[in-house]
């Protein structure tokens, strides 16, 4: 990890205002309410992280398919951001590496939480814009994840499956995608997501939706 990006994963990030109305935020800016910090993971925030995850995802979220990515597996490094308010822990987001055909240094991004009482509030789009930003200064080239088009499509991310990318199932397909480091055409990259390791996850490839 760069001194560059570690600096920049340790500065407080104020948070975006929400729009009003169909005007956005051309920077960003501090909310009304107070300011809270982007930061780099620390260990003891480990206990919250994961007390976080199961209130968001629920106790069994260890048996999606984006977990057999995870298991066994370390973070990408520096890539593992908390929010804090005054201190207090509000959520996280960490990316994990993965190969992909025609890719150099490819990432999965998640699990995202936020703690439901600040949900609106866009701390997690605090945290996916500072986590693309330090994967760019990190050399990682393209990002895929598992989640809702309709919030992911203002970073960028656009429906893999079109594109020739394969995911195994059991998956949604229509929460497949994918985005380019910096942003760009999805170009180049092809076939089926594979963990880090290279060990297996399914012999099974969930297919494009009809």
């Amino acid at each position: 990890m760069t001194d560059t990006a570690q600096q920049e994963a340790r500065e407080p990030l104020a948070e975006v205002k929400p729009s009003v109305g169909n005007k956005s935020p051309s920077r960003d800016t501090l909310l009304e309410e107070g300011v809270f910090q982007i930061v780099a993971e620390r260990p003891e925030d480990a206990a919250a992280i994961e007390a976080l995850l199961d209130v968001a995802f629920g106790p069994d979220r260890h048996r999606k398919t984006s977990y057999r990515f995870r298991d066994g597996l370390t973070p990408a490094e520096g890539l593992s951001l908390i929010a804090l308010d005054a201190g207090t822990f509000q959520g996280s987001l960490r990316f994990w590496p993965v190969q992909i055909d025609g890719a150099k240094k490819p990432l999965l991004l998640g699990p995202l939480a936020v703690d439901p009482a600040r949900r609106g509030q866009a701390i997690g789009v605090a945290l996916v814009r500072r986590g693309l930003r330090l994967a760019r200064r990190l050399g990682h080239d393209w990002v895929i994840l598992i989640g809702d088009y309709a919030y992911y499509k203002r970073f960028g991310f656009v429906h893999a499956f079109p594109h020739g990318l394969r995911f195994p199932e059991p998956v949604d397909a229509r929460r497949f995608l994918v985005r380019r480091i910096p942003r760009g055409p999805i170009t180049g990259i092809s076939g089926l997501v594979r963990r880090a390791d290279g060990a297996a996850v399914s012999a099974e490839v969930v297919r494009p939706p009809s």
